[in-house]
């Protein structure tokens, strides 16, 4: 089973910083260890090359002793991923895939972060395409949030 092609999971948000260091924060990955990761979860990076065409593999892990439903193990999601596109202070896209081996984690989705500035900071649009039909829409966009939570925390 893959991704639903036509569902488009969204969040977005003003993050009161530059273009420049909002960009500057998903090339950097000691910066992005700290924002990526949704609330309840800490990341590791595995592989790291920030350029188009280059890989990216994470660890998610789960911090709560309570009962998990990581997609790779109880307690983790591991994805990885490849760099599609890198406009520089404007937009990433980048091809994710978990390594599970539940099936409705399966496929790639497309994730489309894009940076927009408004009055008084840049709106950070996040949209993924193809998500994996394991994934409950409610929950991803509220992990979605809490990602730009993160890097709003860090930034602002």
């Amino acid at each position: 089973m893959s991704g639903n092609v036509n569902r488009k999971d969204t969040a977005s948000r003003i993050i009161f910083a530059s273009q420049e260091a909002i960009y500057g924060a998903f090339l950097d990955p000691e910066a992005l260890v700290k924002w990526l990761p949704p609330e309840g979860m800490i990341g590791h990076i595995d592989e790291f090359n920030a350029r188009e065409g280059g890989d990216i593999r994470m660890t998610l892990t789960y911090v709560d002793s309570s009962p998990s439903t990581g997609k790779t193990s109880v307690d983790t999601d591991v994805f990885q991923g490849k760099f599609l596109e890198l406009v520089q202070f404007k937009r990433i896209v980048q091809r994710i895939e978990f390594i599970s081996e539940n099936p409705s984690y399966a496929g790639a989705m497309i994730m489309t972060w894009s940076l927009e500035p408004v009055s008084k900071g840049i709106n950070l649009t996040i949209v993924c395409e193809n998500v994996p039909d394991g994934i409950v829409q409610e929950e991803h966009e509220e992990g979605l949030r809490s990602t730009l939570a993160g890097l709003a925390a860090l930034l602002e």
